[in-house]
């Protein structure tokens, strides 16, 4: 006869219940598999299979500390340089370019999913990093939680709608939420018709979502370099939208949204028909959170910090050391301020 629906949830609890005890009997009383099976009344290889989901689920969270990585120090210095908390990944220096941006999505991943809970927003951009951090979060089941898309996606190509409703449907899988997905272009041709859009009911209710997050997860986009950022790689610019972004001293976008290097967007022209949330905007978000990897997206990451945008910055060791090295110019904005343009 089948079970209830009150027994298979009795049997749920249950073996998460397993779960908690083999784990903390294996890492925190230091006991061999084979004891834990005699504890549990189980074989050693069931108890194998619930220290790996403890894994997965993130119950259990393993974290390697080189005694010779300067990330610790190069946190701190970030941190108080920039008014914000700083998560520095440890990487060799011989790392490439993927290498340096798995391993700091995996560290955003794991982050995300200690900050997001049951009735919160999610804010998200979508992009190269993005993508990445996607693949590696694990499943963290919540309550009334919704996650929305920050920016449109359509460009000269393609809709846009597969690639951006991937990216956004994974962070809504990964924790049980609600997704909301912005369809409109990435720029619109004419402000006036931004303007239009944005008196329509299905967009004011995609807005006003975007208005409720509680935390907004962006990358910064770079104008070029070994990973090129994918509003410059497919197809959202023209020739001529590049030559004048380049013309108006542009270095990088955050959520579409057009940087120069001090941290100024709101005269760059491109703007008016950009569809992400502006940093005036942006910086109404509680906690936001900016991933970045590569020495490319250096120039764009100092103009976000110079905008005031981010909160917590997740970087690894070799970018940090040459944010450092290049943050010349004068003061940032402190990043958990209200002012930004």
């Amino acid at each position: 006869m089948p079970l209830g629906d009150e027994e298979v949830g009795m049997e749920v609890a249950e073996r998460e219940q397993d779960v908690l005890r083999a784990a903390s009997m294996y890492y925190l009383q230091d006991l061999k598999m084979e004891v834990i099976a005699r504890h549990l009344g189980t074989s050693r290889s069931t108890v194998s299979r619930l220290i790996k989901r403890a894994r997965e689920t993130g119950l259990v969270e393993i974290t390697l500390r080189p005694a010779s990585t300067r990330a610790p120090g190069l946190g701190r210095t970030v941190a108080a340089a920039y008014g914000l908390d700083a998560y520095v990944v440890p990487v060799p220096d011989s790392a490439g370019q993927v290498e340096r941006l798995d391993q700091v999505a995996m560290t955003a991943a794991r982050l995300l999913s200690s900050w997001f809970d049951s009735d919160m927003v999610l804010g998200v951009a979508w992009g190269t990093t993005l993508a990445t951090v996607s693949r590696f979060l694990a499943p963290k089941p919540t309550r009334g939680s919704a996650v929305v898309q920050l920016n449109g996606a359509a460009n000269m190509r393609t809709s846009g709608i597969e690639y951006a409703s991937d990216l956004i449907s994974s962070f809504g899988t990964a924790f049980g939420a609600a997704v909301h997905h912005f369809s409109v272009p990435a720029f619109f041709d004419f402000p006036e018709t931004k303007a239009a859009m944005w008196r329509e009911r299905s967009v004011l209710r995609v807005l006003d979502m975007q208005r409720r997050a509680d935390i907004a997860l962006f990358s910064v986009g770079a104008v070029a370099g070994a990973v090129p950022s994918h509003v410059y790689a497919a197809g959202y610019l023209d020739d001529e939208d590049v030559a004048t972004l380049h013309a108006e001293g542009v270095v990088g976008d955050v959520c579409t949204v057009f940087l120069r290097a001090d941290g100024s967007w709101r005269d760059v022209g491109l703007n008016a028909r950009a569809t992400g949330p502006t940093p005036e905007e942006l910086v109404r978000v509680p906690r936001r959170v900016c991933v970045v990897a590569g020495d490319n997206k250096i120039a764009p990451l100092l103009a976000a910090l110079r905008a005031g945008v981010v909160t917590d910055l997740v970087i690894d060791e070799l970018t940090a050391t040459r944010l450092l090295e290049h943050a010349g110019g004068g003061p940032a904005r402190r990043g958990r301020g209200r002012r930004a343009g």
